[in-house]
């Protein structure tokens, strides 16, 4: 009997892409929640604003020479961009850091400015020595994937520390990784090839609630971050990044094929998460409505979701939505309106619609039970 050999290394990328005009745009996001106990937003920070070469800032009234791995600003330009209430709190950031062997700093300028330093940012970032002034809203910086693990998992991670996880643990058009070739997939290298994931694997990782990890993943889809794909039963979930493409290689970005990435990942096609329709716990009628009986109202209620959801409301795909109604009308009209809310409670948002019955016999002032 012959055998044929075939050797396959597993490349597994030390360090990641961020580039800082994608980042600013995060950081500016007011709407993402910065307050997390993992640091790895406020790290990543610090991260973008060092400098790849030596040059100099001026600051009241003094230049400074600013090394590769350092930069200087101001306490208030810290609290800015970590987002605290207090100059204080921001501080109490950055000494966290320094104790978890992150950075070093120190004051100038008798405490009103800072000097702070990457530790270990010449083994990730190459140096050039000469001086060259430093933009710091263009081009890219590398960020080490094994600081981005070990901060994911010392405590509960924010809204941005979980956006920043996703893209440093996106992968491209890899023959190890499934389901790459149809875009960029979220795969956290546990060496199994799979990007599958369920909401207990997140909730263990973020160090936060299976319920809190659903909110987050329908506000980051809300917000067109990312696309999620379900599948039915324990096959689990499979996030693919939006706006990836375009940041990290300057080409269009891709559509995801829910019946391609089922192929891929070789699940039936009929494991695929159909779009639930509301169920009767979640539609709320009015109790003295003696007009039209509930079951006409929920009925109507039912295929009106279905035609939003089609339109491109995501609510309508949740099976947490409210659809909560109230009269406009009396039963003397052949037209019965009503005000129907379609309210999501993980992201406290709602959308307002009037919705018209027109009974089927003109005259009874109400619609039949029957028929």
């Amino acid at each position: 009997m012959e055998y044929q050999l075939e050797l396959k290394q597993i490349v597994d990328f030390p360090r990641c892409r961020i580039y800082r005009d994608f980042f600013r745009t995060l950081m500016n996001d007011k709407d993402i929640r910065v307050n997390g106990e993992s640091y790895l937003y406020y790290y990543t920070v610090l991260c973008s604003y060092a400098n790849f070469r030596f040059s100099y800032r001026k600051l009241d009234g003094k230049a400074f020479l600013i090394g590769p791995g350092e930069w200087i600003c101001r306490p208030t330009d810290l609290k800015e961009w970590f987002r605290t209430r207090f100059q204080h709190q921001a501080l109490s950031i950055l000494e966290h850091l320094k104790d978890q062997n992150y950075i070093r700093y120190s004051y100038l300028n008798q405490g009103k400015l800072i000097k702070f330093y990457i530790k270990g940012w010449r083994r990730h970032n190459t140096a050039l020595d000469y001086n060259y002034p430093c933009l710091k809203d263009v081009g890219f910086f590398f960020f080490p994937i094994a600081s981005a693990h070990e901060l994911i998992s010392t405590g509960k991670c924010s809204e941005m520390d979980i956006i920043l996880d996703l893209w440093l643990h996106a992968i491209y058009n890899d023959d190890q990784v499934n389901g790459s070739e149809a875009g960029p997939v979220v795969y956290f290298r546990n060496l199994t090839g799979s990007p599958v994931l369920s909401y207990s694997d997140l909730s263990l990782r973020w160090n936060i609630s299976k319920t809190s990890v659903s909110r987050i993943i329908s506000k980051l889809r809300v917000k067109d971050y990312l696309t999620l794909i379900s599948f039915s039963g324990k096959h689990g979930s499979v996030i693919y990044l939006n706006s990836y493409l375009s940041t990290m290689f300057s080409i269009s970005d891709v559509m995801i094929d829910k019946e391609e990435v089922s192929m891929i990942l070789r699940f039936p096609l009929d494991s695929l998460y159909e779009k639930p329709i509301p169920n009767d716990e979640q539609i709320s009628v009015p109790e003295n409505d003696v007009c039209v009986p509930k079951s006409h109202i929920k009925k109507a209620v039912k295929k009106t979701a279905e035609i939003l959801a089609t339109q491109g409301i995501p609510c309508c795909e949740c099976p947490r939505t409210e659809y909560i109604l109230s009269k406009l009308s009396d039963c003397n009209e052949s037209k019965f309106k009503y005000m129907l809310r379609v309210r999501c409670p993980d992201l406290e948002t709602s959308y307002l619609f009037e919705l018209s019955l027109i009974s089927s016999e003109p005259g009874t002032g109400r619609i039949p039970e029957k028929g």
